[in-house]
């Protein structure tokens, strides 16, 4: 199998998920075996035959865009599954139960995904019993992971990457996320082992929550700000509407601001508040965590008086923004407090 990068034009226009309206339930059938010969061929593997285990049996499965980070994509249920992803960003994997090293592989990116607190859903294809998923996506071996976002494929990459590869490139695809407004959560359940998953009717957002994300989805980010505001002015223990209320405040702040110029003036003017947070806010935006933590960890050094205070609110501000348990946040916090200290 390949390693190699997916590139954009090798997507475009590849899933059609039109063409999967409509398939009446159990369509992939006897024919999957099909599908996932053509996807080990292509691999150069021998194919060992199918048998018991994990591997001969399809993932547990959550609910799309509600509940269980793994959430199982399959020819009937894929357009539902996509339009999920207009308000929770998913990370499919495309593997082959006669593959066990393939879904070996979909488990590592659960257990890394889990890190997350529900901020992506994961949707395991299995090409060997969903051949039209395994032709729409056009791919040559197994496994393929791509991202999901507003219902359209974020080309990654082929090939198994280990857990220490995964989290920089799920942190560019939240980045990208959180850019055209998909900033939604999942309920993390107990060992994610797909409990709850014929609970079709879940709940609806909460007023104020539904109100701020459909002004993201207008572009109005006063407006989704205010809802959140007013959702947390409600219930201080809001972590969704602290979290909204973070992330919107940071596409603010970034909102129309010229990359180069911004570097350029933060380069000029080391110890310039300013300039420094508003570069940390674009790395944050673009997925260099913890460039953006370092650099203000080494303006709360270099400063003092208002000047640091103001270097060291900013970077809380960011430590809501990626997440209370994130390990960069972590580490960041122990750095912040030596140099505090």
């Amino acid at each position: 199998m390949s390693d190699q990068p997916l590139t954009a034009g090798g997507l475009r226009g590849a899933v059609d998920l039109t063409a999967l309206q409509g398939r009446p339930a159990g369509g992939a059938g006897a024919a999957g075996g099909t599908a996932g010969a053509g996807a080990a061929g292509a691999s150069g593997g021998n194919r060992p035959s199918q048998s018991s285990g994990a591997a001969a049996s399809g993932p547990g499965d959550g609910v799309p865009g509600r509940s269980g980070i793994l959430v199982q994509g399959t020819d009937t249920n894929f357009t539902e599954v996509a339009n999920a992803s207009v308000g929770v960003p998913m990370l499919v994997v495309l593997w082959a139960s006669q593959l066990p090293a393939s879904r070996d592989y979909l488990d590592t990116v659960v257990a890394v995904a889990r890190s997350y607190e529900g901020r992506l859903q994961v949707v395991g294809i299995d090409v060997d019993q969903n051949p039209a998923l395994f032709r729409a996506f056009q791919v040559q071996s197994v496994p393929v992971t791509l991202g999901l976002l507003q219902g359209q494929p974020v080309p990654m990459f082929a090939g198994a990457q280990p857990p220490e590869a995964l989290r920089p490139i799920l942190d560019e695809l939240l980045a990208l996320a959180v850019q055209h407004g998909v900033t939604g959560r999942v309920e993390v359940l107990p060992d994610d082992d797909g409990a709850g998953v014929d609970d079709a009717a879940e709940a609806p957002l909460p007023p104020l929550h539904q109100e701020a994300y459909d002004a993201i989805e207008r572009g109005d980010l006063a407006a989704a700000q205010a809802a959140y505001a007013q959702a947390l002015k409600e219930n201080p223990g809001d972590a969704e509407a602290e979290l909204g209320l973070a992330q919107v405040g940071l596409l603010q702040r970034t909102e129309g601001v010229d990359l180069q110029a911004a570097r350029a003036a933060a380069a000029d003017r080391p110890t310039d508040v300013a300039a420094q947070t508003l570069v940390a806010d674009l790395d944050v935006l673009g997925g260099h965590v913890e460039d953006a933590f370092l650099r203000l960890v080494d303006l709360v050094r270099a400063t003092s008086g208002e000047d640091r205070e103001a270097a060291r609110g900013h970077l809380l501000q960011l430590f809501a923004v990626v997440g209370a348990h994130d390990e960069r946040v972590r580490k960041a916090r122990t750095a912040l407090m030596s140099a505090l200290f």
